[in-house]
């Protein structure tokens, strides 16, 4: 066996498809490339993802993390309906009401009281901020709506504590 004697097996090795060489060939005009247009250009044809056509894009369209607004003030809520646990003549506050669990945590802002639901209980209820049902609905049970200073709040101690508590007390359920 010579080193000029060595060729491949029969029919391991296969000629490359000969492309764009007449239309007899069945592979010409066109070389297996389609019609005219961007996919029939060289290095042209492969688009990145989400493109469009030229037209822009979803992605661009659409804005990117959304609005915010920034005086916009955050409140702890209530409903009226809520403070009928309590006993005549106590006075609600958010803390009393983030140690009874009626409430997780304390906005920003403190609490607002909201008209849904019906008060039994004549209650002082002390908030930053009420709608005009939940105050008509206080004083059609008898108690008092106190109005907080509206600005926002820094967090006393113990409403620091009662959010804490609130907190493992989830947990361990």
């Amino acid at each position: 066996m010579l080193i000029n004697e060595l060729s491949p097996t029969p029919n391991s090795k296969r000629t490359g498809k000969r492309l764009g060489r007449g239309i007899g060939s069945g592979l010409g005009k066109t070389g297996g490339r389609g019609g005219k247009g961007q996919t029939a250009r060289s290095g042209n044809g492969k688009t990145s993802v989400g493109f469009e056509g030229g037209q822009t894009r979803l992605s661009r369209r659409l804005p990117k993390l959304g609005f915010t607004n920034n005086f916009s003030k955050s409140y702890s809520c209530v409903n009226v309906g809520d403070l009928n646990e309590f006993k005549a003549g106590t006075i609600v506050t958010a803390e009393l009401l983030l140690e009874k669990g009626i409430l997780s945590k304390i906005e920003d802002y403190g609490l607002k009281i909201l008209g849904d639901g019906e008060l039994k209980v004549a209650l002082t209820v002390r908030a930053a901020a009420f709608t005009k049902s939940a105050a008509k609905l206080i004083a059609k049970a008898g108690g008092k709506a106190e109005l907080l200073k509206n600005e926002k709040v820094e967090k006393s101690e113990n409403a620091k504590k009662a959010e804490n508590a609130a907190k493992t007390k989830k947990g361990s359920k």
